[in-house]
């Protein structure tokens, strides 16, 4: 079994081989944020387009029916009751405002939920959180050298991280 570097588990790692591992880590946590951000971003704009779209279609169904429909329905109220023209106008037009109203109604709903959701904002705290707990990280405290393997020590590192 091998670690993800490719060096065998319980081996001693040098520092740069550690390094490399953080700063790979850390840049596929930066890229996941950043995935995650762009995914939420995708569901507000779908939300608000659905909603664009009823008031829309709430727009269209107002204005281009409103001729043909009043007409029939107006002329279709007269012939079945055989009240005044005028009056089988208006109820049609009720009919056709109270149709789109319904439209707009749902368009407000949609707009109300994309408002509401918060994908941004979450990720964005998501990110200054873990900035936080990368800031407030302390080292592991790392025993003394004897006084005659330090050079040594120093010099290992020095070749290993270059």
């Amino acid at each position: 079994m091998s670690a993800p570097d490719g060096s065998p588990v319980g081996a001693e790692r040098s520092i740069g081989q550690l390094f490399a591992s953080a700063t790979t880590d850390l840049s596929a946590l930066v890229h996941d944020e950043i995935a995650l951000a762009k995914a939420q971003l995708k569901q507000d704009v779908k939300k608000g387009a659905v909603s664009g779209g009823a008031f829309s279609v709430a727009g269209a169904v107002l204005v281009f029916s409103l001729p043909m429909l009043n007409f029939a329905l107006a002329y279709g109220i007269r012939t079945w009751s055989g009240w005044n023209l005028a009056v089988c106008f208006l109820l049609s037009f009720a009919a056709n405002v109270l149709i789109a109203g319904f439209l707009a109604l749902i368009g407000v709903v949609f707009a109300k939920k994309a408002k509401k959701s918060q994908g941004p904002q979450k990720v964005a705290a998501s990110m200054k959180e873990t900035a936080g707990v990368l800031q407030n990280a302390k080292p592991h405290p790392r025993p003394e050298l004897p006084e005659d393997r330090a050079p040594a020590a120093i010099k290992a590192v020095a070749r290993s991280s270059s």
